[in-house]
Parts: C-alpha cells; sequence; structure tokens
C-alpha cells in the first residue's frame, strides 16, 4: 500500500492574465487531516477545483491516487474514484429530503427512465448517518435543517460514496462554538475509519485542534509541508504571508466627535428588545454576541431590511424613517452583510458591474443610459483605492479570492457615500494577512469622519478596530464597554451570563469556547 493517498505535485494553472498555481504539490496520507492554509489568492481555491475536476491543470501535472496514476477531467472522476468536496456554500437540494440528498447522484449514469430505488434510499441514507453517529429524520426536508445538521447531511452524502478522501472547505464559518465541538468529534471519527480529511480554513486555532500536517501555500507557489507539532500560530502566518502579522487591541481614540446617529428603544418582536444605542462621528462601534444574540437582526433593521416594530432612529439628532434598504441609502446608511457571496455580489458580473450596482441612477446620462465611461473610472478608482487585486475590473468577481471579494462589496457601498457604514462578520472566511487590511480600511474610514459599526464573532477583531463594544445576549444590550476596559475574557463573561464572574470561571470558559462566537 502506498504512504499516500493522494499525490499532486507539478500543478500549475494559467488564466488570462494571472498565473493562479506555480509548481505547487500536496500529498496527503491516508486517515490524516492535512490543512491546506494561505492567504486569500494564495491558490488554495484553486488547487481544490483541479482537484475535484472542476479546473484542468496545465500540462505536466501529476496526479496519483492510492498509489496509482489517475486522471480527473470532471467531476464525476473525482466522485467515483473516493473524492468528495464539501464547499462553504453547501451544494444540498433545499426542497428534497435528507435521504434524497444523501442518496441523489448514485444513479448518474444510469438511464433517465431507470426508478429510483426509495428502499434502497433509505436505507443508504440511514447507514451513513449511522456512521456519524447522529440521529437526523430521514424525510424531512433539508431546509428546515440547521446549518450544522445540512453540514452533517454533506458529510452523509460523501461517506454514502464511499469516499477516501473528503475536502472540507471552510467548514465551520456558519458554526456556533457547539456545533464546531462536534464537528471535531465527528472528523476524529472519520480518522478512526482511515478516511482522509482536507482541511481549508483560516482559524489558526482550530486548525492546531483537528489538523496532522500542515501544506502552506503563498502567491499560488508551494511553500513546504510541515508536521503540526513544528508550527506554532507565529511561524504559520509567517509562512503565510512573508511577513509577521498580529492582531493588535485599537487604542482609545481622542478624535471622536458628537454623536450622529443614535437608535432609541428598538424592538422587533423575536428578534431584539429595547436596543438604545448612540455612534459618534469618526468612531468604530462594535457589537458582539453569542450565535442567535439579535446583532444580524438588528443591522437589518437599521437598513430597512427587517423593520423594527417600535423605536427611533435619528440621525444628526432627527428622526428617520427607514422603509426600505433603497431608503436607507438615500439617507447615507449602507449595510454590508454577512454572506457575501450571497448577499453582497453578483458572482459572475464583472468588479465594475457590482461597484456601480447601488449607484445606476447617478450614473445615467441625459437619454437614461448608463454612462460606460463614468462607471469604469468608479469601479477602478475604488480598485485603485482599496488595492483589489488582480486589478482587473473587467473580471467576474467570483474569480477573486474572499479577501479581494470583500473589498469589492467595500467599494460597491462605499460607492455611495454613506455617512453609517454597517458591516456585519467584515472578514468571514478571510486570511489574517487580508484581515489586517480590512480592519485598517475602517480605523481609515473612521478617521475621515464616518461612524463605523462592526458586528462580528471574533473577539480579537472587536478588539482590534472598535472604539466601544457593545455585547448583546437574548436580544438585548447585556453591557457597553469602553475599548480601555475591554478584554475577551469579559466579553465572553456577558456574552455567555449577562454580568462578570470569577476569573477562575473566565478562564475555564474561554479555554472551553476559544475566540469564536
Amino acid at each position: 500500500m502506498s504512504e499516500y493517498l493522494l499525490k499532486m505535485s507539478n500543478i500549475s494553472k494559467t488564466f488570462p492574465g494571472v498565473k493562479a498555481l506555480d509548481d505547487v504539490k500536496i500529498e496527503v496520507k491516508p486517515g490524516e487531516v492535512h490543512a491546506l492554509i494561505g492567504e486569500n489568492g494564495a491558490g488554495k481555491s484553486t488547487l481544490i477545483k483541479i482537484l475535484s475536476g472542476i479546473y484542468q491543470p496545465d500540462s505536466g501535472a501529476q496526479f496519483f491516487f492510492e498509489g496509482k496514476k489517475a486522471e480527473i477531467t470532471k467531476p464525476i472522476d473525482a466522485t467515483l474514484k473516493g473524492i468528495s468536496i464539501i464547499y462553504q456554500d453547501l451544494s444540498l437540494f433545499p426542497n428534497l429530503s435528507v435521504a434524497e440528498n444523501i442518496y441523489i447522484g448514485r444513479d448518474s449514469n444510469n438511464k433517465a427512465w431507470k426508478k429510483i430505488k426509495w428502499k434502497e434510499m433509505e436505507v443508504i441514507a440511514e447507514k451513513a448517518l449511522k456512521e456519524l453517529g447522529v440521529d437526523i429524520d430521514l424525510h424531512v426536508p433539508v431546509e428546515k435543517l440547521s446549518i450544522a445538521q445540512q453540514q452533517l447531511i454533506e458529510i452523509a452524502r460523501a461517506l454514502a460514496f464511499d469516499s477516501k478522501l473528503i475536502v472540507m472547505d471552510e467548514p465551520t464559518s456558519s458554526l456556533s462554538s457547539g456545533e464546531v465541538e462536534k464537528l471535531y468529534k465527528v472528523i476524529n471519527n472519520l480518522k478512526q475509519r482511515g478516511i482522509s480529511i482536507i482541511f481549508v480554513s483560516h482559524k489558526l486555532k482550530e486548525l492546531f485542534t483537528v489538523s496532522d500536517r500542515f501544506t502552506v501555500l503563498r502567491d499560488g507557489k508551494y511553500v513546504g509541508t510541515y508536521d503540526t507539532e513544528e508550527l506554532d500560530e507565529q511561524r504559520l502566518i509567517t509562512l503565510m504571508v512573508g511577513r509577521k502579522v498580529a492582531y493588535e487591541k485599537n487604542e482609545s481614540n481622542a478624535s471622536i466627535g458628537d454623536a450622529m446617529f443614535e437608535v432609541k428603544g428598538l424592538s422587533k418582536e423575536g428578534n431584539f428588545k429595547d436596543i438604545s444605542f448612540e455612534l459618534k462621528k469618526g468612531e468604530v462601534l462594535g457589537i458582539t454576541g453569542l450565535v442567535g444574540s439579535g446583532r444580524t437582526e438588528l443591522a437589518q433593521a437599521i437598513f430597512g431590511v427587517n423593520n423594527p416594530y417600535e423605536g427611533e432612529v435619528l440621525l444628526n439628532g432627527k428622526q428617520i424613517k427607514v422603509k426600505s434598504s433603497e431608503d436607507a441609502v438615500k439617507k447615507g446608511i449602507a449595510y454590508i452583510p454577512e454572506s457575501r457571496k450571497t448577499q453582497g455580489l453578483v458572482l459572475r458580473q464583472s468588479v465594475i458591474n457590482n461597484i456601480s450596482l447601488p449607484v445606476l441612477k447617478q450614473l445615467r446620462n441625459a437619454f437614461g443610459l448608463i454612462n460606460r465611461k463614468k462607471e469604469i473610472e468608479l469601479a477602478n478608482h475604488y480598485v485603485k483605492t482599496l488595492d483589489v487585486r488582480p486589478a482587473l475590473p473587467d473580471r467576474p468577481v467570483g474569480q477573486l479570492s474572499g479577501g479581494n471579494q470583500q473589498k469589492v462589496v467595500i467599494g460597491k457601498w462605499l460607492s455611495t457615500k454613506p455617512k453609517i457604514l454597517i458591516i456585519d462578520e467584515p472578514t468571514n472566511g478571510i486570511d489574517i494577512g487580508a484581515k489586517t487590511e480590512i480592519h485598517k480600511l475602517l480605523r481609515k474610514l473612521a478617521s475621515d469622519g464616518m461612524g463605523v459599526i462592526v458586528i462580528s464573532s471574533e473577539l480579537p477583531e472587536v478588539l482590534a478596530v472598535s472604539d466601544r463594544i457593545l455585547i448583546m445576549r437574548h436580544g438585548r444590550i447585556a453591557r457597553e464597554l469602553g475599548i480601555e476596559e475591554a478584554t475577551q475574557e469579559n466579553i465572553m463573561n456577558y456574552a455567555l451570563r449577562g454580568s462578570s464572574f470569577k476569573a477562575k470561571k473566565t478562564n475555564e470558559v474561554v479555554a472551553s469556547k476559544g475566540v469564536q462566537m
């Protein structure tokens, strides 16, 4: 038996105007969790798409699976060899049942008229779920399941196809800390059964928790493969970005002005209750809390997406009524949602079209047609200002890395010239190098006089960008902290209990839950 389940070498991939991969390799052993890591744009997604058969590499690539030379020219080739990819955006059919989603694709080579074997479907689905140690109703539509349960269905589908290698792309991005712990147990169970996992994530703590080895890419090139014991977080970051990068706690900002935006008694049944706060000119206000605490619902209410049933919103001392997102933009409020791919961008459209989307009316000429020259100038301005890479405004935004996609979303809403910018999970799925760029940008926007609200589950991020922090719990504000008194421990305490408690218990909670809420 070969030492390696998967060996890929001499992997290069050239797109028009850019070389995404240049002589990359990866070797995965049977029954190991292998972390694939690098900055956004390092080539991780391209390598995975080559492994899955979506992309074809440049000539000279070498591909071995289970010790034999293999060729994957389309996704079904990967599936039949026992390779399954679980993407960050899950590929389930929401209206179909659990059993149907697990079984679907098994008859892909059969004729269209062949009858579905319903009994066989249930037996296979039940067996796969049992192997994972989970109990989910086979007949319920997957759209009624939580994100964590849907992810388990994806893993069960991989088991139903007798997968020997499962690629997990940002598997914890939408999970609570408790759900992450359950996923760890599932991964350990898969390892014990000899199944290999390629684990892609930007969360360093979880990578060190689950991974046996790391393969590091930088700028489309292979940096090296390392045992987990050889690395610590700082060395890994240096390997990824070629320099030292670290979160630093924000310092108190003396130049903050008067209150420019106020929320008074904002409530929506089932979402949040009696929310009151003010945002000052030039301030970054952080809002954090556990998943389900009402943070996103609050932001959407302010932006007119999820209108509150009572309360007041004031801009520069005057009460405003925001009835829709269009109304919010007119009043100078911009909102960048958590999911850039499903809510923030039109992935098949160009960078130009995405940035200009909210301001198309302003770009019309006397005949009501879009002034293409102005549209291109607008996009080029934000591509240059935000350092979007590659600087190719005509490129479909779906072809950019996560960090650069986020820059395009920010540029899109900055084009509206907002007074208030609300950004939800600003660096979700983004590497630490790009995170620091986004953080500097948010601080710069505030220093230029904008009021910025940052909603984040990552406590180091909240501490890095905020001047003040609101902690939400069960739909209410549990505590407001100045940046001088804020620490990861006391933020977590208020998020969990609504009040502080003894340091010994604080440390226990932080150790068990980590910093990702």
